[in-house]
Order: C-alpha cells, then structure tokens, then sequence
C-alpha cells in the first residue's frame, strides 16, 4: 500500500470512514455519539452522517490509488 499518494481529501475521508465505523460500533453498544454530541435528528447530526456517507462512496474510488 502507498499512502504517501493521498492528498488531504483522502486523509479527511478516511478519517471519517473511521468515525462512523466507531460511531457503529458504539450503537451496537446502545450508545450513539454523534447522537450525544450534537442532538438526536439534529442538522448538524445529519450534516455528519452524509459526510461519512460521502466519503464511504469516495473511498470506493481512491482504493485504485492506495492499491497501486
């Protein structure tokens, strides 16, 4: 793997992909973060569900670059 070839989009992607895998895990646990910190159905709530959403979809594309 060479991650030296992904630039600051694909860095913030993936660390959301990893705050929603968290996130996940914690629901299996009956407990949701994002939920907490920002308000059950709230905007902002949603804002962050679409951007790990988002970025799931985009790191679909840039396992190419990772692989290569």
């Amino acid at each position: 793997m060479n991650m030296s070839k992904l630039n600051v989009l694909d860095w913030i992607a993936l660390i959301l992909i990893i705050v929603g895998g968290l996130n996940w895990g914690l629901v299996a646990l009956n407990w949701n973060l994002v939920d907490t910190i920002f308000g059950v159905g709230s905007l902002i709530a949603t804002i962050v569900y679409a951007l790990v959403g988002l970025s799931a979809i985009y790191v679909i594309f840039i396992l190419k670059k990772i692989k290569s």
